[in-house]
């Protein structure tokens, strides 16, 4: 009798051992390669590391981001966390890509 109890509970150990870690990371990993797969040229992107831009090429597993005007980064496509489909534009501009310029130098120049 103690043998069978011991077994239904491993059994039981295993079940939710799928369900709670396995399948879960299964579904994640699908959706990642889905993602991949359907990044196109022109798609606004965030980085896992929070970078937004849009993509100008795609060569192999390498992601150019255009991030501002004349700035382009390149990233590994497993870099690309998910499609950005919710920016908005600043206050006050009539387009994204009207951001102050960079100047190099100190504040009082």
């Amino acid at each position: 009798m103690q043998g069978s109890g011991g077994l239904i509970y491993l059994g039981v150990l295993v079940i939710a051992f799928y369900l709670l870690i396995i399948r879960p990371q299964m579904q994640r990993t699908k959706q990642t390669r889905e993602l991949m797969a359907s990044l196109v040229v022109g798609d606004r992107v965030v980085t896992i590391g929070g970078l937004h831009g849009s993509i100008v090429s795609i060569e192999g597993t390498v992601v150019t981001l255009r991030v501002a005007d004349g700035v382009e980064l390149h990233f590994e496509k497993s870099a690309i966390a998910r499609k950005d489909t919710g920016t908005k534009a600043p206050a006050g501009s009539d387009s994204p890509g009207e951001d102050v310029p960079f100047s190099p130098g100190s504040p009082s120049e």
